[in-house]
């Protein structure tokens, strides 16, 4: 604890913290025996404790580990079958241990590829924990205060159509939004300043779970790079098949978009230290050319790139991909039906196993519901189900569960929800939209078949609907819970 009476460091459910002993697939229990669901943890991918995994990590570790200046055949089988993931021009792998170290590395590269400087990020963002990324993440910055953001930094719009500046009713936000980073550079090189980057989560987590409009990377790598600049693809949360139909978030966007750089991280090890940036080479070329040579001692070592072909075994040899869309899609359907049901669910977007839930006390309005939010968080923990709420708000449920997470799960957690929800508003005064019992369970298949809705898209963005006209009540009484933000 800090002199100020803060700590330093932030857990999960300050209040009444979890000591949790170990895990299993899509569960963990604490030192108690009892089991929580895990809805949170999209760093054990393919599912905590993963037994072909373990195996792969302890078979390398008896035969040798060692630091990266020697030759070993799994950083050559790594770096092929991860480049196979990608757009051919992709080819350039460099190793390193962390998302933030990844990001970090991935501005340098951007940075000498031409000499620039100047980076444009997005509201709300979030890419590490260290000096370079704090400097280029306002979800972190601001908190420092108006004067903390440097002057090579400059922050576009979040292309949020739901509680950003141009919204669903806008017939081509993805043109609107990428216009805004069109002037940002247009401004910056009025005063004589250069673009290195533009940096974006291929879906934005720690800002609300946004999914970005179809069209809008197109455009903004566009402009970019008609400036000298590179886009770089933060994939540290939702690659890796998280969104169902395709490997990788940026794809969403359409085969016509390619990135100049992608930055991986937390899922690529299942919780092992380990990350990757890959880039073009003509980028890599023009990095090796300044003379000054890149080097990290763990990066790619024989363990971590065993564990990272294993990782991928398993993604494809059971299918993890392909249940992320199909639950993914299960999942939304469910949630969207509490959204006409219940006056707090004010939003629901996502694509696969990447879900945002935006509470609002006031559905016209889109009143952030931040108390609510962490309300449920507590309440889903006593039901032992582990849920985390973010944004800029810190009012949106986040759903990032391992790629083992089932239909079952789904509906067991959206029961419970809706159960809550409803206990909710009644304490509060809210009104249902509809005169049905609030208390009914949702009645889904969670069988693949008949599970998934009609028409269902791999990209569902937001289920709005019409705008509810009543006046909502407002959620006043005081809670315990904290309501500050922890990074996950």
């Amino acid at each position: 604890m800090l002199p100020s009476g803060k700590p330093s460091c932030k857990v999960f459910y300050a209040k009444d913290p979890l000591k949790i002993v170990r895990a299993q697939g899509q569960y963990m229990f604490d030192e108690k025996g009892e089991k929580y669901l895990d809805c949170i943890n999209n760093v054990a991918h393919v599912g905590h404790s993963h037994p072909y995994v373990i195996k792969a990590a302890t078979k390398q570790m008896e035969l040798l580990n060692t630091n990266s200046r020697f030759l070993h055949d799994n950083l050559v089988q790594y770096a092929q079958r991860l480049t196979a993931t990608l757009p051919e021009k992709l080819s350039v792998c460099y190793f390193v241990n962390s998302g933030s170290e990844a990001n970090d590395l991935a501005l340098r590269l951007a940075r000498q590829y031409r000499g620039h400087q100047d980076v444009i990020t997005l509201e709300n963002a979030y890419h590490g924990h260290v000096t370079s990324l704090i400097d280029i993440s306002p979800y972190k910055f601001n908190q420092l205060g108006k004067d903390s953001k440097k002057e090579y930094v400059h922050v576009a719009p979040s292309p949020d159509i739901y509680r950003g500046k141009y919204r669903e009713d806008n017939p081509d936000p993805a043109s609107a939004y990428a216009e805004e980073v069109k002037k940002i550079i247009e401004e910056t090189q009025k005063n004589g300043r250069k673009i290195a980057a533009f940096i974006a989560e291929s879906m934005q987590s720690c800002g609300g779970q946004v999914v970005p409009p179809v069209g809008y990377f197109q455009k903004v790598a566009e402009y970019v790079r008609a400036a000298g600049g590179v886009f770089i693809a933060d994939e540290v949360q939702v690659g890796f098949g998280r969104v169902g139909k395709h490997f990788w978030a940026f794809q969403l966007q359409g085969e016509d978009f390619v990135p100049d750089i992608v930055t991986m991280g937390k899922p690529i090890g299942n919780g092992h230290p380990m990350s990757c940036v890959v880039t073009t080479r003509e980028i890599a070329e023009a990095f090796g050319a300044s003379g000054l040579e890149y080097f990290n001692t763990f990066g790619g070592n024989p363990v971590s790139c065993a564990i990272g072909l294993a990782v991928l075994d398993v993604i494809e040899k059971e299918d993890l991909q392909g249940n992320a869309m199909r639950v993914g899609n299960y999942l939304l359907e469910l949630l969207a039906e509490q959204k006409e049901k219940h006056p707090l669910v004010g939003d629901i977007r996502g694509v696969g196993l990447f879900v945002g839930v935006d509470l609002v006390k006031d559905k016209e309005k889109r009143t952030p519901a931040t108390a609510e939010a962490l309300h449920l968080i507590y309440k889903l923990k006593e039901h032992q189900i582990l849920l985390s709420a973010d944004g800029p708000y810190r009012n949106i449920l986040k759903f990032k569960p391992p790629m083992c997470f089932t239909m079952e799960d789904a509906k067991h957690t959206v029961e419970t929800l809706d159960a809550l929800l409803t206990e909710l508003e009644e304490a509060t005064g809210m009104k249902t939209e509809n005169n049905a019992s609030t208390n009914v369970p949702c009645k889904r298949k969670t069988t693949e078949e008949g599970s998934q809705p009609e028409g269902a898209s791999e990209s569902i963005g937001h289920m709005n609907g019409a705008a509810c006209r009543q006046e909502n009540g407002i959620y006043s009484k005081k809670r315990s819970v904290p309501s500050k933000r922890i990074r996950t």
